[in-house]
C-alpha cells in the first residue's frame, strides 16, 4: 500500500505542475496599465423589448468583463470605456429548416436581439476606439410563444454576444 501512495506521488507533482497552466490568458489582448473597466448602463432603444432586458445586458456584459479579463468595473477613473445600446429586439418568422419535408410543422420563430457597442481606450487617447453592431439569434418552433422560450433564449444569445464583443475588445485575432 505504501509503494503504491510512493508511485503516486510523481504523477500528482506533475499534475500540480500542469494545472495552473489549464487557466490562461493566452489569446487575450489587455491593453498595457489597463486595471479598470467603465460600462455605464446600457441605452435601450428596442421597440417590444422585455423592460429589464437593458439593464441584464449591462450587468451580463460587466460580469465577463470582470471574470475574464479580471478588471475592476468603476467609474471612478476608468482606464477604458463600453457604452452599450441595445438596438433591436424582434421575433421574425423564417423558413422550414433544412431536409425537412414536413415544412408546414417546421416553420420558426427567430428571436434577434442587437446591441451596438462604443469602445473607447482612455489610458491612450492616441488609440483610435470602435463602434459596432452585435447581434445573434435564437430559432423556436412557431408552435411555441416567445414567451415560453423568451429566458432560455435571451440567455443564448447574450452569452454570445457577450463573448463576441469580449472578443473584439480584448482577443488578440478578433
Amino acid at each position: 500500500m505504501n509503494i503504491r501512495r510512493l508511485s503516486l506521488l510523481p504523477v500528482l507533482f506533475l499534475l500540480a505542475a500542469l494545472l495552473p497552466g489549464c487557466y490562461t490568458l493566452s489569446g487575450i489582448s489587455i491593453p498595457e496599465g489597463v486595471e479598470r473597466a467603465y460600462v455605464p448602463l446600457f441605452t435601450d432603444n428596442a421597440l417590444g423589448a422585455p423592460p429589464t432586458l437593458y439593464i441584464d445586458m449591462t450587468e451580463s456584459l460587466r460580469d465577463k468583463v470582470r471574470d475574464e479579463a479580471r478588471l475592476l468595473i468603476t467609474e471612478d477613473n476608468p482606464d477604458i470605456e463600453m457604452k452599450g445600446t441595445l438596438v433591436d429586439f424582434r421575433v421574425s418568422a423564417e423558413g422550414a429548416s433544412p431536409g425537412n419535408e414536413t415544412a408546414a410543422f417546421a416553420k420558426l420563430n427567430r428571436l434577434t436581439i442587437v446591441v451596438a457597442i462604443e469602445y473607447k481606450n482612455l489610458r491612450d487617447p492616441e488609440e483610435e476606439g470602435w463602434k459596432q453592431n452585435f447581434s445573434n439569434f435564437f430559432d423556436f418552433p412557431a408552435t411555441q410563444t416567445l414567451a415560453s422560450v423568451q429566458d432560455e433564449a435571451i440567455e443564448e444569445i447574450l452569452d454570445q454576444i457577450n463573448e463576441n464583443i469580449f472578443n473584439k475588445a480584448f482577443a488578440e485575432d478578433w
